[in-house]
């Protein structure tokens, strides 16, 4: 004769959900997550699993682990700045602050002296105007996409948008300005070659048709040897002889020169060399939150901001504030990491060296302790700017397999894998997370 059904040993839903630790994790988590969580216990002792007596702890253990966002915070030890994969941008902490106080009610399109409706963003655009004077307006919309798009619906939408093969890029995730802009309702007009194109080749193709000029930056790649381009400054008198606007599209989102990538357009120059509209990222060399940044000339932007496209590709108010705060807080991550003393990566690598030299399974049989290798390792911009310039800097050398561990561990670590080894860059990582990246180091070296 059998013995009872070991399933009737399951605790009940209630009292799993009296457990102190689930009471505590309904604080946090929703009813529905910790029911699911609950439930998926459950069902897993039912089917033989687990035992019944493991249901409670790997409830516990579950939610323990459990967070509120499926997005996990990554350690950045590739050496590139910008990374797309892991969202471009570190907010600066002036930022994060900004983002946390505009999380609730606040004045976004409202003026509390009167108590009436007031321009949506203005202190944002106001800090724009201040970061960047040779601007005459600003307008804020949801990315850098989207502020090509409207500046060409806005301006072109039905005509013809005159461009220079060589600048018909395509940017990440296989999307192309070509098809972007087609999408507005405006034609193309390609003129010159990939390689060369003349100021003739602009001034053969403008007609009654045409809504603007479009200047685009190449930035995610360089074509070098027998080459050819029109500038900003040369566009702007052919602009003025037909009477049509000159639009240019960064992408990077500098706003003033910056001597270490001389060869990146920032805005201001390009203001003051004659562009009506310069369009650009906030979340790329900017260092801010992913924003479209559109200024320029006053009449152009106002007709930007009041076109119907504005309202669906507005800004929302976190951006809104964590864009004018990092335009008037302190130094950007990005900049910090752009920047950064190779002598003190140096210095840091080689501590880490130090800190993390023994471990590994290699060691247990009591032999020398292992160490691995610091060396020279050249940084990049990313996010699609300044292609080809490296950062120089300094790397910790640790076999292949570290790579995977790091990923996967707690904290999560992105290193670089690069002829069969696993690089760890500390460009991007701020000092006070050394010592967190030591640990995971070793734990990754040790794992079985």
């Amino acid at each position: 004769m059998s013995g009872p059904d070991p399933r009737r040993l399951i605790p009940r839903t209630d009292d799993l959900l009296a457990l102190p630790e689930v009471v505590s994790a309904r604080e946090r988590l929703s009813d529905r997550v910790v029911r699911d969580v609950v439930g998926s216990a459950q069902t897993r002792a039912r089917t033989g699993e687990i035992a019944p007596d493991a249901v409670a702890r790997e409830v516990v253990t579950r939610l323990a682990d459990r967070r509120s966002t499926g997005l996990r915070p990554v350690i950045n030890a590739t050496g590139v700045v910008v990374h797309t994969n892991l969202g471009r941008a570190p907010l600066s902490e002036a930022a994060v602050e900004a983002l946390v106080a505009a999380s609730g009610y606040v004045d976004v399109e409202l003026d509390l002296v009167s108590g009436t409706r007031s321009t949506r963003g203005a202190a944002t655009r106001e800090a724009l105007l201040r970061a960047c004077p040779a601007a005459e307006e600003a307008l804020v919309v949801g990315n850098g996409a989207a502020a090509l798009v409207l500046a060409t619906t806005a301006l072109a939408a039905g005509k013809e948008v005159v461009v220079s093969r060589g600048e018909l890029i395509e940017i990440g995730a296989g999307f192309r300005l070509t098809d972007l802009i087609a999408s507005t309702g405006a034609r193309l007009r390609e003129v010159g070659t990939t390689n060369r194109t003349h100021l003739a080749d602009y001034a053969s193709a403008i007609g009654p048709d045409t809504g603007c000029l479009l200047k685009i930056h190449p930035s995610n790649f360089r074509v070098e040897g027998f080459t050819s381009a029109v500038g900003v400054a040369e566009l702007r008198a052919l602009a003025d002889e037909h009477d049509v606007p000159l639009v240019a599209d960064l992408g990077s989102g500098l706003l003033e020169p910056d001597p270490l990538i001389p060869d990146e357009p920032d805005a201001a120059t390009t203001l003051r060399d004659g562009a009506d509209i310069v369009t650009a990222s906030g979340d790329k060399l900017l260092g801010g939150p992913q924003a479209g940044i559109v200024l320029g000339r006053a009449d152009l932007v106002r007709r930007l901001a009041t076109h119907p496209l504005a309202r669906a590709v507005r800004a929302d108010k976190l951006t809104l504030a964590a864009l004018e705060a990092t335009l008037d807080g302190g130094r950007v991550p990005v900049t910090q990491a752009l920047h950064a003393d190779a002598d003190d990566l140096l210095r840091r690598t080689r501590a880490l060296a130090d800190a993390v030299s023994g471990a590994g399974r290699e060691d247990v049989s009591g032999g020398a302790r292992t160490a691995y290798d610091v060396v020279e390792h050249d940084g990049r911009v990313g996010g699609g700017g300044a292609p080809g310039v490296p950062l120089r800097g300094w790397a910790l050398r640790l076999p292949e397999a570290a790579a995977a561990r790091l990923r996967t561990g707690e904290p999560a670590v992105l290193p670089r894998v690069s002829d069969g080894a696993c690089l760890v860059d500390l460009r991007c990582v701020p000092e006070s997370d050394d010592a967190r990246l030591a640990g995971a180091i070793r734990a990754a070296l040790s794992a079985p």
